[in-house]
């Protein structure tokens, strides 16, 4: 008997049919990557496998068992029983999936507690030993901490150790490395992979990145509209995709080739001339947290200059300081110390376009606020400037009275550009800008920045953890690594001949599309934990 059998699964919210007659079986032990672009139908349908769509008011039709369970037909006891105990997930954001207020030990004890019936001290030991097992340092002290006091990475491992702590047939991944910077991604996928080797349990992972897919499973369904458009071993699929869907998403993902990249083939701006006006210079930035004992130098005697024309990619884990090095850049903070000149007007566009425009604004009256400000236009010419500046990041000026949240991601993110060029700046700092979306979307906003630099002559600054879209977008790279600028040169230069072994690692943690060759990274990085 197969672990997951889903037969003409359909799902439709109101009017839209979110998945469409999908049928997939996965076998015992098996791993298979659902991949696609947002709105694909990979979660929707991920969630149905736990019967999570039960209450929500979405119409669910089809067959779909899971460890012998019939989730359509089954009870509210009997999906009790299956999710935790036969089957468990393991969600994108870990934020929102763990209780703040309670430690993380206490959390996975109780979910232990619901399926096993032991002692709060069994509960607690329990929790101990799998937070040990995900390799969480120090577990019986961490299961004491709250789920602000852990990493991405840490709170990303806590609720895999959540989903392991009963021991499911099968676990469910929904893009567990979503925003986590390359090193980390690495260690979550290595860490998937060595809990399957070691437990037997299936894996259906769910992601946008067709490199992580690779990285991590046996076999890839992709899907598009709801619909299942191939299917095959991932080795296949990869090497020789059938359907034109399938080669599009290939062809977004960013790689770190041999040779020159997109951007070292064009002609670099003058850097001589540029030498003698940067448009920004910093000169020993340092940028201090905290005072006294826990005072904590977030950016650390750096020096970078930006020249007009070029773009400046910063690349680095997450806590390296390369978000804070771009706020002061901008502006947006004062360093403690060190020297900065700008001769040139600075937007920002931010990681997160949700967080960053009003929900209650318009996006036409988002991009509109720096015009407004400038106080040189009055309402039409306004209207008509914001009208401009939409069209030109690919939008539809007709949708200036609509909200962010009618809007997609990537779109989302265009509303972001076009309100950064209304203040028709000189330098605009891209802070994670395409870090959250899928790689198809990732690679229209990519391109549509290049088009924008080419057409207005603008500088960029690219913040990024993803060194291959850095290596695509950047002509010089600077990498940061707690606070300090550990290598910096021509992309070119940096990435075929990194000297620092902090560049090195990075790159060694970009996922690779060829399964054989993930493998063998994938075994060699084994071989440095071990030592």
């Amino acid at each position: 008997m197969s672990l997951v059998e889903v037969t003409d699964l359909s799902i439709s919210f109101g009017d839209v049919r979110a998945v469409d007659k999908l049928s997939f079986t996965l076998e015992p032990g098996a791993a298979l990557g659902v991949v696609g672009e947002s709105g694909s139908g990979k979660s929707a349908s991920a969630y149905a496998l736990l019967g999570l769509h039960r209450g929500t008011g979405a119409q669910v039709s089809g067959s779909v068992r899971v460890a012998g369970v019939d989730v359509n037909a089954a009870d509210d006891k009997e999906l009790r029983a299956l999710r935790g105990a036969k089957a468990a997930m393991v969600f994108q954001d870990p934020l929102s999936s763990l209780d703040p207020y309670y430690a993380v030990g206490d959390q996975i004890a109780q979910v232990y507690r619901v399926h096993h019936k032991v002692s709060r001290r069994a509960a607690r030991a329990r929790a101990v030993e799998v937070l040990d097992r995900v390799r969480i340092p120090d577990a019986a002290r961490r299961s004491r901490s709250r789920p602000h006091e852990f990493s991405g990475g840490m709170r990303q491992r806590a609720l895999i150790a959540m989903a392991l702590a009963c021991e499911p047939q099968l676990l469910i991944a929904d893009e567990p490395t979503t925003a986590l910077d390359v090193t980390v991604q690495a260690q979550i996928l290595d860490l998937l992979h060595q809990l399957r080797s070691e437990t037997g349990m299936g894996l259906l992972l769910v992601t946008h990145d067709v490199g992580v897919a690779a990285e991590s499973v046996d076999d890839v369904l992709v899907m598009q509209n709801g619909r299942a458009v191939e299917r095959g071993p991932v080795r296949e699929v990869l090497a020789a995709p059938s359907e034109p869907y399938t080669r599009a998403l290939l062809a977004a993902v960013p790689r770190i080739p041999d040779g020159p990249g997109p951007k070292d083939e064009q002609t670099p701006p003058d850097q001589q001339a540029a030498e003698h006006a940067p448009l920004v210079e910093a000169t020993g930035i340092r940028q201090v947290f905290g005072r006294g004992r826990t005072a904590q130098a977030a950016v650390d005697d750096v020096s970078i200059t930006v020249h007009r024309g070029e773009t400046l990619g910063i690349v680095g884990e997450s806590g390296s300081g390369k978000t804070t090095l771009g706020r002061i850049l901008v502006g947006l903070l004062e360093p403690t110390s060190g020297d900065l000149t700008r001769r040139a007007t600075v937007q920002m566009v931010f990681q997160d376009p949700v967080s960053s425009l009003n929900p209650r604004r318009s996006i036409g009256e988002s991009v509109a606020d720096p015009l407004r400000a400038a106080g040189r236009l009055d309402d039409p010419a306004i209207r008509a400037r914001v009208g401009d500046l939409l069209t030109r990041v690919g939008l539809d000026p007709a949708h200036y009275d609509r909200y962010p949240h009618e809007f997609s991601g990537g779109q989302r993110q265009r509303v972001g550009i076009a309100r950064a060029l209304a203040a028709e700046p000189d330098l605009i700092v891209c802070d994670e800008a395409v870090s959250a979306l899928d790689v198809t979307t990732q690679a229209q906003v990519t391109a549509l920045l290049a088009e924008l630099q080419r057409e207005l002559g603008l500088s960029l600054v690219f913040i990024a953890h993803d060194l291959a879209v850095v290596r695509q977008v950047s002509d010089r790279v600077v990498v940061m690594r707690r606070g300090r600028i550990v290598e910096e040169g021509p992309v070119e230069r940096v990435y075929a001949d990194p000297q620092d072994p902090y560049t090195k690692a990075l790159l060694a943690a970009v996922p690779a599309l060829d399964p054989e060759r993930a493998a063998r990274r994938r075994a060699e990085r084994a071989e440095l934990a071990a030592v």
